[in-house]
């Protein structure tokens, strides 16, 4: 491990320094998200450290995105905490642990490719949304729990105005310390600068230690104690499943995202391939699960990290605090975490996106603003994605449907030429078989697919019709300029349809048999 762990730590510009501080700072915005998301599902708080931890170790070195950072995320929590209340927490380990093997296999096959196809629009949709629950969350610092233990309420007088002036400092200090030096990363400073001045003159505030205890043991192997049956398969699959596919998307949408800020290439593949063996690690030794994480990654990269030692030295801290550190993390004031957060949260808002809003195409600006919704009212980035693919693709199809044109001649030997324009597929077939005026045509019509495309079994069909028109009036339809792809649909498709395709030198012939 020691040699692989070596060989991950010398990829990039290895800046030891920057790798460490950012490491120690991303270690102190985890601990609270990963209590409060542990605690949210019903777990034990150190559930939630132990899957920062093992998401954090196992991806540091195994990873294929150099400056991400993956832990305990509530993204993955969310969607197990049904099965956590009506089965208990060891079938939750056993869907986490299921949900890390289909997450390898997917990048085992290759198929992290297929996040390419997420659009831009959804790309700002979905960081536009995060960034509000980023900071939403926040907010949400600003509550205690009701006397009786019903509910929670906002904090009043002197402990409101005390947090929201740290909270206030703490940021100050991450916007301005950069003007002074980038020795060190500001949100370091800043989460260090409020534990003294509250620890000094003995401020009282919301600490860590107000959320839970983060002290504990060493994480310890066990095997989820569900039995090995069918109806436990069928249990847990759902959940897994839907725990693979939230993860991977979170995962590979915030590699992409790095991949723009750094002006590097991640690996996708490599990267589900580590979130899966991260998940399987966590499922055998009472993690909650996770994936990466997109606003620690943030906190990470704008720090200076650019290898994998930062989110290994991040992993390696929070255990320290699990075995030895805890009374020391549980006192830092949440408002310095809070102040940190909140900064992420609106770096993460992509204003461009503002900006750009008259600029864009109506269909754009929509589907941004849908993902971004989705994704704040249900919390659910993987719905809220796959929602925005869909959407988009939709609109693709349409604008591509409405663009096929047949420009028409009848030349010198009297035969009625179409050469079509745009690509022919299933949403454009009706288009199509209205530019054909089959009772006026002469007997020998040449379709003319140079500038076009037949793209499935949709634009077959569409074909298949044609030449059965004609062949009803005795008129007969040629094919020219069909590609190589295009010739073999058809030839693949005359077992399905009334077609029969063969070649001459120049052309391809379709007619009704």
């Amino acid at each position: 491990m020691q040699r692989i762990l070596s060989r991950r730590l010398s990829m990039g510009n290895l800046n030891l320094k920057n790798e460490l501080f950012a490491g120690l700072t991303v270690a102190m915005t985890m601990i609270p998200e990963s209590l409060s998301f542990a605690i949210l599902a019903g777990l034990s708080p150190l559930t939630g450290l132990y899957a920062a931890f093992l998401m954090g170790l196992v991806t540091s070195i195994i990873g294929g995105r150099p400056g991400m950072v993956s832990g305990g995320a509530g993204a993955t929590v969310v969607v197990l905490i049904a099965l956590a209340a009506t089965h208990g927490v060891e079938y939750l380990f056993a869907a986490v642990a299921l949900a890390g093997i289909l997450q390898a296999l997917v990048g085992i096959f290759k198929l992290g490719k297929f996040v390419r196809l997420i659009p831009q629009p959804v790309m700002y949709g979905f960081l536009n949304g995060l960034a509000i629950i980023i900071f939403m969350a926040q907010v949400a610092q600003f509550k205690e729990p009701v006397a009786g233990g019903e509910g929670t309420a906002w904090i009043t007088g002197a402990l409101l105005y005390t947090m929201l002036a740290l909270t206030a400092l703490t940021i100050a200090i991450v916007l301005i310390w950069p003007r002074i030096t980038k020795a060190v990363p500001p949100s370091l400073v800043a989460i260090l600068a409020v534990f003294g001045i509250v620890s000094l003159f003995g401020i009282e505030t919301k600490k860590v230690m107000d959320i839970a205890s983060v002290s504990g043991s060493w994480p310890v192997f066990h095997i989820p104690a569900v039995p090995v049956t069918f109806e436990t398969l069928e249990i847990i699959f759902p959940y897994a499943l839907v725990m693979a596919g939230v993860g991977l998307i979170e995962s590979l949408l915030t590699l992409n995202m790095v991949d723009e800020i750094t002006n590097t290439k991640g690996k996708s593949n490599r990267e589900a391939i580590a979130q899966g063996v991260g998940n399987l690690v966590n499922g055998f030794f009472g993690g909650m699960g996770g994936c990466a994480m997109v606003a620690q990654t943030l906190v990470n990269i704008t720090a200076g990290a650019r290898t994998h030692l930062a989110a290994f030295i991040g992993a390696i801290t929070i255990l320290i605090i699990i075995l030895v550190g805890a009374p020391l993390i549980e006192q830092i004031p949440m408002a310095a975490l809070i102040g940190v957060m909140m900064v992420v949260a609106i770096r993460t808002f992509q204003w461009v996106s503002l900006r750009a809003i008259t600029r864009f195409p109506r269909s754009d600006i929509f589907v941004g603003i849908l993902v971004a919704a989705v994704t704040v009212v249900f919390h659910n980035l993987a719905l809220a994605v796959l929602l925005g693919v869909v959407v988009s693709a939709l609109v693709f199809a349409w604008d591509n449907a409405k663009r096929i044109r047949a420009r028409k001649y009848v030349d010198e030997h009297g035969v009625k030429h179409y050469e079509i324009y745009g690509p022919l597929f299933f949403g454009s077939t009706a288009n199509f078989l209205e530019k054909f005026d089959i009772e006026d045509d002469p007997n020998e019509v040449l379709i003319d697919f140079r500038e076009s495309r037949v793209a499935d079994m949709s634009a077959i069909d569409a074909l298949n019709k044609v030449t059965e028109r004609y062949a009803r009036v005795g008129k007969r339809v040629r094919l020219k300029h069909l590609s190589p792809d295009c010739r073999r649909l058809l030839q693949n498709a005359e077992s399905l349809v009334v077609v029969n395709v063969y070649e001459d030198p120049t052309y391809q012939v379709m007619r009704a048999k």
